[in-house]
């Protein structure tokens, strides 16, 4: 059995010390090296982690330990073993694509859409995915508007509502109309407070906010509305709010109360204020840096033009 084993090792450092002389004959195989493997760790970091905590993960395991078998038995010369191994493997992965076909097709479905693009870390656009969020939200208030479910929903800008999060029950989540449906049902833990929303996700529900003074609001309002207005004052945050006595949706932005948004408008408003004028200010922001660097050349040019003047 030490015989066995030298010989694997002999083998292995002789395969090595080949493929090391090689790369020094061509050195650039070593970028394609070292592409190769971060694709192939890549890969496989993603797969399992897409993986973990579902059945699919027992398939993975079970295919390892498989290959792990069928290789020693090459290795261990344990001829009858291996033979029947390799015998199994192509019958083996029809049998898996027959069990596991579900989770097949779903792969197959995935390619060329944004799961797929997902998969290698390919993100969807910001804007789209803030836009896609928005009409979910809206979706969201419509929801609660028809069944005259209290709502009071923040949306983060540009000013930080850690605080107000700090405040309330951390949730992380992905943006959904169902969860924010589902979270100001009455009578439940998540109820009574306010959804923050920010970075494109619930961050927190059942959050405290500032009120507004009586005399920023009318007096037929309710706690919902006047906080609503109050974290708008403070903050540049958009609050959503739906009454749960008239089902009307209201939304307040800079310390004003709009109230009674029908659902195109609502649309429109928070498009405008998270999408539109962020990109025009970035916009801007581009526009006088350009300027700023035109500018600079421009007296850095005349100081030289300045400097030859005097020498001659």
């Amino acid at each position: 059995m030490d015989d066995i084993f030298l010989d694997i090792v002999t083998v292995n450092i002789d395969t090595i010390s080949k493929y090391i002389d090689l790369l020094k004959e061509n050195p650039i195989r070593i970028i394609s090296l070292v592409l190769d493997l971060i694709i192939v760790i890549y890969a496989i970091y993603k797969i399992f982690k897409l993986a973990k905590n579902s059945r699919v993960m027992q398939l993975i395991k079970g295919i390892i330990f498989f290959v792990i078998i069928t290789w020693l038995s090459g290795i261990l010369n344990l001829s009858i073993t291996h033979s029947i191994l390799t015998a199994f493997l192509p019958s083996g992965v029809i049998a898996l694509i027959v069990i596991f076909q579900p989770e097949v097709r779903r792969a197959l479905e995935q390619l060329g859409t944004n799961k797929f693009t997902n998969f290698f870390g390919i993100e969807k656009n910001l804007e789209t995915k803030t836009r896609e969020d928005i009409y979910k939200i809206v979706i969201a208030a419509e929801e609660m508007s028809k069944t005259k479910t209290g709502a009071l929903i923040v949306i983060q800008r540009d000013i930080s509502l850690s605080d107000v999060i700090a405040t309330g029950i951390e949730m992380n989540s992905e943006i959904s109309p169902q969860l924010l449906v589902n979270i100001f049902v009455p009578k439940t833990p998540l109820h009574d407070g306010a959804v923050v929303i920010r970075d494109n996700k619930i961050a927190a529900s059942a959050c405290i906010l500032p009120l507004a003074d009586g005399k920023d609001i009318s007096k037929d309002l309710g706690t919902r509305h006047r906080a609503a207005v109050g974290i708008s004052k403070e903050t540049d945050a958009i609050a959503i709010v739906v009454s749960e006595e008239s089902g009307k949706i209201s939304i307040a932005r800079d310390g004003t109360l709009i109230a009674d948004v029908k659902e195109e408008a609502l649309k429109k408003i928070l498009i405008k204020s998270i999408i539109t004028n962020r990109l025009e200010n970035k916009e801007l922001k581009k526009f006088n840096r350009l300027k700023n660097m035109k500018k600079n050349k421009e007296k850095k040019e005349n100081t030289t033009q300045t400097e030859e003047n005097v020498k001659k």
